[in-house]
C-alpha cells in the first residue's frame, strides 16, 4: 500500500489516502510497454503527407542541354536533372501511413503503468476538491504555487466543470483532460499529475 497525501486548494495536506498498487498493474511499472505506448501515440500523431516531386515531375524541357562531346564540359542531360538547380529529387518522398496499433488491454495496462509510476515517484497531486467561484486564471495559478507544481501540469477533472476549463486553459504548458480520457502519452509527457480526490477513487474503482 502507498501513502497518497490529499491536499486543499491552499497547499494544506488534509489527510492521506491509502492506495494498493496491486491496482494499477501489479506494482511494478513495466517501463518496456510504456516505452512502446509512447512510441503508439507518438506515431500516431505523425500525418505523413510530405511529398516531393520527381524528375517527371518538375516543369522543365527534356531537351539535352548540350551535345555529349567537344564542349568541355561535364556531360549532362536534360535541365529536369535532379542535380540541377530547380530539378526533382532523385529520392523523392511520398504520403505515408505510420499509424500503428497496440491492443486495448495493453493501452489500459501501460495507462494504470503511468499513473502508478507518477504515484512513485511523487508527482501526483490530490485535491479534496476543486472550486472556484468565478473563473479566473489566477486562481489556478495561486493553487498551482502552493502545491510546488513549477513544470508542465496534467490537469484531469471528474466531469466536466466550465469555471476550471476556462481558469486552467490559458496557463502555459497545462493539459486539460478528464478521468476517463487519461492515457499514457497525456501522463508521462507532463512533469505532474493533479486530480480530485473524488477521480482517483473514481480510477481505483
Amino acid at each position: 500500500m502507498i501513502e497518497v497525501p490529499v491536499y486543499n486548494q491552499s497547499g494544506q495536506e488534509v489527510e492521506k489516502l491509502q492506495v494498493d498498487e496491486a491496482k494499477f498493474g501489479g506494482g511494478e511499472v513495466n517501463k518496456a510497454l510504456l516505452k512502446q505506448a509512447l512510441v503508439y501515440y507518438h506515431a500516431n500523431q505523425r500525418q505523413g503527407t510530405v511529398r516531393t516531386q520527381a524528375r517527371g515531375e518538375v516543369a522543365g524541357s527534356t531537351r539535352k542541354m548540350f551535345r555529349q562531346k567537344g564542349t568541355g564540359n561535364a556531360r549532362t542531360g536534360g535541365i529536369r536533372n535532379p542535380i540541377k538547380v530547380g530539378g526533382g529529387h532523385a529520392k523523392q518522398k511520398r504520403p505515408k501511413d505510420w499509424r500503428q496499433s497496440l491492443p486495448k488491454k495493453a493501452r489500459q495496462l501501460a495507462n494504470r503503468h503511468a499513473i502508478l509510476s507518477k504515484i512513485q515517484s511523487g508527482d501526483v497531486r490530490v485535491l479534496d476538491s476543486i472550486k472556484f467561484e468565478q473563473p479566473k486564471t489566477k486562481f489556478v495559478a495561486q493553487m498551482y504555487k502552493a502545491l510546488g507544481i513549477d513544470r508542465s501540469c496534467l490537469l484531469a477533472i471528474n466531469g466536466r466543470d466550465e469555471a476550471l476549463e476556462r481558469s486552467a486553459r490559458n496557463l502555459g504548458r497545462t493539459t486539460l483532460t478528464t478521468v476517463s480520457q487519461l492515457n499514457a502519452w497525456d501522463i508521462l509527457r507532463n512533469r505532474t499529475l493533479l486530480m480530485t480526490k473524488e477521480g482517483l477513487q473514481a480510477l481505483l474503482k
